[in-house]
């Protein structure tokens, strides 16, 4: 079996999609504007490094779980024990579980914000983060070979993230005024 994982996967598969997501962006930028096709890019983008992360193993491919060392249920432990993050940066896992999904919230607003539905989008956007935290647990309990726990805490940081990275985005938006490449083409 080859082993597949480390920080080096995940980097490398962060890089190989953001190659894409340049593309999506350079292609779209003419039709979409530059704000609008930079951050739907870019929340795009933030959805891969997130599964990147969450879902390739830390520290390798830990090879074969045994069925008595498997977890069978998430834990419901709020605020449980958690390591304090990884070698790379130096906070406790909840922050980065929190941090990892702001971007996304605040991309989904900026990208939406062309849009004169983006006013439902932007809740609809917020619910479907929420479901892929939940996904993203469940497949890392489903898979022990991830070498990842399921844990409810992650999914209400992540959440968390999601809505802090929304009020940012908001904050963006109004700034950035994504609207304003929609209002020149109609005139």
């Amino acid at each position: 079996m080859v082993p597949v994982g480390g920080v080096g996967v995940m980097l490398l598969g962060s890089a190989l999609s953001g190659l894409l997501c340049l593309l999506f962006f350079l292609a779209s930028r003419r039709r979409l504007g530059t704000v609008s096709a930079l951050a739907i890019a870019g929340f795009v983008w933030s959805l891969m490094v997130i599964a990147c992360v969450t879902l390739i193993p830390a520290q390798g491919a830990p090879g074969v779980v045994s069925a008595e060392g498997r977890l069978t249920t998430c834990s419901w432990d709020i605020g449980g024990p958690a390591p304090q993050g990884f070698w790379i940066f130096q906070s406790g896992q909840r922050a980065l579980n929190t941090v990892l999904f702001v971007p996304s919230g605040a991309l989904l607003v900026v990208g939406a914000a062309r849009w004169r539905a983006g006013w439902v989008l932007v809740p609809l956007g917020l619910v479907g983060l929420a479901v892929y935290s939940a996904a993203i647990e469940a497949t890392q309990l489903a898979l022990a070979r991830l070498d990842r726990a399921c844990d409810v805490t992650d999914f209400v940081d992540n959440v968390t993230g999601a809505a802090l990275g929304v009020a940012i985005g908001v904050v963006l938006a109004v700034v950035l005024r994504p609207w304003r490449a929609r209002s020149r083409r109609h005139h």
